[in-house]
């Protein structure tokens, strides 16, 4: 039974997000040693991380007439957005902002996230970050919906938006197993609303980095890590949502949810390295003509199995 976490718990949604974020990232190192043939170790694990002291005093990049209120905004809003999406996910058995409408402010948080990468190809006034702004609306908008269905599924599954009610619906068998179409089109959003992997067409290197290209010292840096703890929160939220939460045998409900956490983390990592970029106008096409119906059919099969069990009226 998951239940509300004591008020100083809050300060651990950070520290926790920031942890899966370095083993992500440390993750995402080997992963690119091994591509370019040298042998993995603690080096190359730790070499992503070198960035960070030459990020921190970098020289600040302001573009002329640049809005500069909507772009620290834009970049202020990543990280944020992705802590307090984390504050909705249990550790265990206990989460620190219990809401009834859990599942909703998760998407809610996407969706913040969303808008502050749209404000990060606006203000600068360039036309590579515009470019990229724009990609990445058309990629938003063709992701958003498989993934606003992917969790009707999963709220019509445990009739509740309370994550604690997902989590309990799941005693008897996950979610992934009977919902194996939303947990995959789940993930993927999660690449998605990350701009990481297959889904970085945004930040592509033929517009010279798109939202990228006017960022660097501190607001890069920022930026740049917000969009590894919104990936890291996603995989956070796939536990709860798909994996039975906290369930396992042996261990504590907390080292379980960590353990999943960082193996989906793994998954979505590695995708990242071994997927090609996708062209916005190529997923947009396969979003409407493919997963759309795919999920619309996921949401249906979970209300008809939720109806033959008799949980709703």
């Amino acid at each position: 039974m998951v239940s509300a976490a004591p008020l100083w718990s809050v300060l651990l949604v950070p520290v926790v997000l920031a942890g899966l974020a370095l083993v992500a990232v440390a993750g995402d190192g080997l992963l690119a040693a091994r591509v370019a043939g040298r042998r993995p170790g603690l080096r190359e694990a730790l070499l992503p991380l070198a960035g960070i002291p030459r990020a921190l005093v970098g020289q600040r990049r302001t573009p002329p007439h640049a809005d500069q209120l909507l772009y620290r905004a834009g970049v202020l809003v990543l990280p944020v957005a992705a802590v307090l999406a984390l504050a909705v996910v249990p550790l265990g058995d206990h989460v620190v902002a219990d809401l009834d409408v859990g599942v909703l402010w998760f998407n809610a948080m996407e969706v913040l996230a969303w808008a502050a990468l749209w404000l990060l190809g606006w203000a600068p006034n360039a036309p590579f970050t515009l470019v990229g702004g724009y990609r990445f609306v058309a990629q938003g908008l063709a992701y958003e919906l498989p993934l606003m269905f992917a969790l009707v599924s999963v709220a019509s599954g445990a009739e509740s938006l309370r994550i604690g009610d997902v989590v309990a619906a799941q005693q008897g068998l996950w979610f992934v197993v009977w919902m194996p179409v939303a947990f995959v089109v789940y993930l993927a959003s999660v690449l998605a609303f990350s701009f990481l992997g297959p889904f970085d067409h945004p930040a592509g290197r033929d517009i010279g980095g798109g939202v990228l290209a006017e960022t660097a010292g501190l607001a890069g840096l920022l930026l740049r890590v917000g969009r590894w703890l919104l990936l890291c929160a996603g995989a956070a939220m796939a536990v709860p949502l798909f994996l039975g939460g906290g369930a396992g045998p042996l261990l504590p409900g907390w080292v379980w949810s960590l353990v999943k956490a960082v193996a989906v983390l793994a998954v979505l990592v590695n995708l990242r390295r071994r997927l090609p970029t996708i062209r916005a106008d190529r997923y947009v096409e396969l979003a409407w003509v493919v997963l759309i119906p795919a999920t619309i059919a996921q949401a249906l099969v979970a209300a008809l199995v939720a109806l033959d069990a008799g949980r709703l009226p």
